[in-house]
């Protein structure tokens, strides 16, 4: 049964979101899927709009459930951990607050459908976790007909974040800690949390609104999910090294600093904590008011073997992370290798080569700071594909300037020129697997 209602999806770019927005289209709803930006193959509908949500205030919020005669708003936005652009209050309970008092302004029937968490919010000791339950409770008193969904771990044809770093553990010779491997850890496939939704704009929500934890039934720990994962990678076998907690606490650490640089790694400190506490909860209320089913952990993950695609992104997630961290400091360290501790002999090499003294200053110092400069570049987020692109120029100037130049080098012991070839390679495999959604 389809009612006709038309649905606005926030976060329509997101793992859930974007499935969300699909389905419902797939099932005949008018659905209007809002995100902050889209991927070039994401953005296919002219119902997709590129709107800064975060920017808008609460008339402008209810202009657009108006304009767009909106009947469900469901809100699938959030970020993991502070930083740089994000700011998991702003996100997770002044978006809610503004959109609360939206649908009030808005002079439609409209219901809201939270995506949010599960767990008790005695458990919650991360500003993402607390920010999330802020939401709750501001949307249990705002008077709406609304539904909260607290899904467990999403499993989704596609792989972001925490999902990708499962696939990744599962493809790899990697273990996780026997503490971590035990911990509860309830999951969900994506499709069902879709026809939750559907169901929901089918039906008409009670005034006192329903909170529902999503996820399958069985009772099963993280160990338990990364094994399923590697069922269809044929690596259920194979040796592993298991990772000590420590070695898990200095990725964090690690995961942390890169998201100053504008990354978003799977592993930080919220991510891990959010891991340790585990997932579990009772769906059988869900269950029993929608009919619906969860799919098992194997129907979630898949009965057949994976595809050659979800085998080489999975070997190549964390791999990833290495090749760009490596890039940017190898360009950063020869550049100040050369300027700072190895001038004269830098200098020395141009000299020798018959290059006039009044620029062999500045062609050291100039390229030297332009090496530091690609290295910075390719470290921020942002600029990364343009760091490994002008990464990649300048190694095709280096190496047509000796040729010219100073062709010698070409044969020299340890093969200083010959070696830049595969590190232009490299910075392509970077440039080509840089996409994360």
């Amino acid at each position: 049964m389809n009612t006709g209602k038309r649905i606005l999806v926030l976060g329509a770019s997101g793992l859930i979101g974007r499935f969300v927005t699909d389905d419902l289209r797939a099932r005949g709803f008018d659905v209007f899927g809002v995100a902050r930006r889209y991927s070039a193959g994401q953005k296919n509908s002219g119902l997709d709009h590129e709107i800064p949500i975060m920017s808008l205030d609460t008339a402008a919020l209810a202009e657009m459930l108006q304009r767009w005669q909106i009947d469900l708003v469901v809100n699938s936005l959030g970020v993991l951990q502070d930083g740089p652009g994000s700011d998991t209050r702003a996100v997770h309970r002044d978006l809610v607050a503004r959109l609360v008092k939206a649908i009030g302004m808005s002079g439609r029937a409209v219901c809201f459908v939270h995506i949010s968490i599960p767990g008790e919010a005695a458990d919650d000791r991360t500003a993402f976790a607390q920010t999330k339950r802020e939401a709750e409770r501001l949307i249990a008193t705002s008077g709406l007909r609304y539904a909260v969904l607290r899904p467990g771990f999403v499993i989704a044809p596609a792989a972001y974040g925490g999902s990708a770093m499962l696939r990744a553990l599962a493809a790899l010779p990697i273990g996780l800690p026997e503490a971590e491997s035990a911990t509860p850890f309830q999951a969900v496939a994506v499709e069902d949390i879709s026809a939750t939704v559907a169901w929901l704009a089918d039906h008409d929500l009670p005034k006192n609104g329903v909170i529902w934890e999503l996820m399958q039934l069985e009772p099963v720990t993280l160990g338990d999910i990364v094994a399923e994962f590697r069922r269809p990678l044929g690596t259920r076998d194979r040796w592993r090294v298991k990772l000590p907690s420590w070695l898990l606490d200095l990725g964090t650490k690690s995961g942390d600093f890169a998201a100053w640089l504008g990354w978003s790694p799977p592993m930080r400190t919220t991510a891990i904590a959010e891991l340790r506490r585990g997932v579990s909860g009772d769906p059988q209320p869900w269950m029993t008011a929608t009919g619906i089913v969860p799919r098992t952990l194997t129907e979630s993950v898949g009965r057949g073997p994976a595809t050659i695609q979800d085998k080489w992104f999975a070997r190549l997630y964390l791999v990833k992370a290495l090749i760009i961290a490596s890039l940017a400091v190898f360009w950063i360290v020869s550049g100040f290798i050369a300027v700072v501790i190895s001038y004269d002999a830098a200098a020395g090499i141009l000299t020798s080569h018959g290059l006039p003294k009044v620029l062999v200053g500045p062609v050291t110092v100039g390229s030297s700071f332009m090496d530091m400069t690609v290295g910075a570049l390719i470290a921020f987020r942002r600029t990364c594909a343009a760091g490994l692109i002008s990464g990649i120029i300048v190694s095709f100037g280096y190496m047509l300037g000796a040729a010219v130049l100073t062709p010698d080098l070409w044969i020299e012991p340890l093969g200083a020129l010959v070696k830049t070839g595969p590190a232009i390679v490299l910075m392509l495999v970077a440039l080509l697997t840089l996409d994360n959604r």
